[in-house]
């Protein structure tokens, strides 16, 4: 167990966008501290420390996961290669947060999870949207009954992405997709507000290298319940949620993932907004949640269970076969 008065040291493996995303918010994120980098290159990784406090820079994955002064390891590499990166950093001894998706498929998830479990070390899925302060209001408001009984989410995720067929988004080969990049956010969500999904049933337009630029879902949940997704690498969308109840709805205004405001509509005309600032960029929530984790010795986190990603990386697996998505890993 960490000790409370020690900052989380963390490690970055990875040096693409998100990893300086992440590495932007440890320096906002109390108690938190980027002690080591890994990239495939001593070069890439220097030149990423020296943006950031110049930590232990590493030329290879597997030497920061050997590392020592590394409490846990935050996985930023390409899709594909999520759970051959979280085995080797869990085998090592160190605890892992996963940039989503968690991994290609439930196979590789159920793997991960397994060796975690056994071996006794943090593990959680970098979802980062799930400990941002509006989704918590939102839990509230809906707790409250202010809202009624909830029965439908509506939530979409596009942008009009580079066409550029070597980009990763459009490689299938690097897990490359509007679902997996996008789709991923209010599929969490609804299944965070919502609970367990019955059935899922979804379409997608396929480009000719065989990977989603635009897919719809719509979720079956048994608490009576039902979410209606999308997601587009070819539309801007409103990139809204909406929770609609019988008395009323509340809505995560655009971008949902980083809304800084709720507005919530009720039957009687009222309408009233609520402010829900964030911290940095919004990723040091995560940073808290996982460096509480590990000081108080959990192996997972109560608002992102293992039992919630491999939920999640079964329906995305039903979806990619309802419409005809297939990588690699498969």
């Amino acid at each position: 167990m960490q000790a409370t008065n020690n900052p989380i040291r963390w490690g970055i493996l990875g040096t693409g966008g998100i990893a300086r995303a992440f590495a932007t918010a440890l320096m906002a994120t109390p108690g938190a501290v980027l002690a080591a980098v890994g990239s495939r290159s001593a070069d890439s990784a220097r030149a990423f420390g020296a943006e950031f406090g110049n930590p232990a820079s590493y030329g290879s994955y597997e030497a920061l996961a050997d590392a020592s002064g590394v409490d846990i390891i935050y996985i930023a590499t390409p899709h594909p290669m999520h759970a051959d990166n979280a085995l080797m950093v869990l085998r090592a001894g160190k605890a892992v947060l996963c940039e989503k998706p968690f991994t290609m498929n439930l196979r590789q998830a159920r793997e991960v999870v397994a060796l975690a479990r056994a071996n006794r070390l943090f593990l959680m899925e970098a979802m980062w949207t799930r400990f941002m302060p509006a989704l918590e209001e939102v839990r509230r408001i809906i707790a409250s009954g202010e809202i009624g009984t909830v029965r439908q989410v509506h939530a979409d995720f596009g942008f009009a992405a580079t066409l550029d067929p070597e980009h990763r988004v459009n490689k299938r080969e690097l897990g490359g997709g509007a679902l997996l990049d996008l789709g991923i956010y209010p599929l969490s969500i609804a299944c965070a507000l919502l609970g367990p999904v019955e059935s899922v049933r979804a379409q997608a337009f396929l480009t000719d290298g065989g990977i989603d630029h635009t897919t719809g879902f719509s979720l079956k949940h048994a608490s009576g319940a039902m979410s209606v997704c999308s997601c587009s690498l070819r539309a801007r969308t409103p990139c809204e949620l909406t929770v609609s109840g019988t008395l009323g709805n509340v809505r995560m205004n655009a971008m949902f993932h980083l809304t800084e405001s709720l507005t919530v509509k009720t039957a009687d005309g009222t309408v009233r907004t609520i402010a829900t600032p964030f911290l940095g960029n919004g990723y040091v929530h995560e940073a808290l949640e996982a460096g509480r984790c590990l000081r108080e010795g959990l192996i997972e986190s109560p608002h992102m269970r293992h039992d919630d990603t491999l939920a999640i990386m079964g329906l995305l697996d039903t979806i990619r076969a309802q419409i005809g998505l297939y990588y690699p890993a498969d």
